[in-house]
């Protein structure tokens, strides 16, 4: 008996690998960013999860982290950060030693880059992730980014803050800022 959902299914499914095959096959930039961009859309949908774990897009987003292109590098981290709403795709990155690849992001100079960096921090925090994400350089690199001109950046550092981390860890990070005149360390991202 024909069902719709399966159908529609398959090829969901068959249309993803079709873009990741894309992906691999082209020695085009400008097609690996597209496909690269339209992965991270479908990452969003709570439908398409399962076919992309499957396809191994959570460890495609995380090599484009160290990529040398900075649209790659963007378009990966904002995959990422739609993958790790879902709890699974979360325990992918957090095996795959995502978290410090995703630290390595908040020095981005793309503002949007350092946005997904940062959601996806917050959306990666377990009990077991915590110790690592609430580092006191990340902590750190958070104070300073709560101080921005981006009232995007500035709102989603405070949210980080307040959220992930304990007030002692916050006092803690400023008092050991103080002592420095200048803010050591991750840059600010250009607006």
């Amino acid at each position: 008996m024909w069902r719709k959902g399966s159908c529609e299914g398959s090829d969901r499914f068959e249309y993803l690998q079709t873009l990741v095959t894309e992906f691999q096959d082209t020695d085009s930039e400008e097609a690996k960013e597209q496909v690269l961009a339209n992965l991270a859309n479908f990452a969003y949908d709570p439908k398409n999860m399962e076919h992309l774990r499957q396809l191994q897009v959570p460890d495609l987003f995380l090599d484009m982290l160290t990529e040398d292109n900075e649209n790659f590098v963007e378009f990966g981290m904002g995959g990422l950060c739609n993958l790790s709403m879902d709890p699974e795709c979360r325990d992918i990155i957090l095996q795959s030693n995502g978290i410090s690849l995703v630290i390595n992001c908040l020095s981005s100079q793309r503002e949007e880059t350092v946005l997904s960096a940062v959601t996806t921090l917050m959306n990666l925090t377990t009990p077991l992730s915590r110790p690592e994400i609430t580092d006191p350089g990340v902590l750190q690199c958070m104070l300073r980014f709560s101080l921005s001109q981006s009232p995007r950046l500035r709102n989603l550092a405070a949210v980080f803050l307040q959220d992930c981390c304990t007030e002692e860890q916050v006092a803690q990070a400023e008092q050991q800022m103080q002592g420095q005149q200048t803010a050591v360390g991750i840059p600010l991202p250009k607006d």
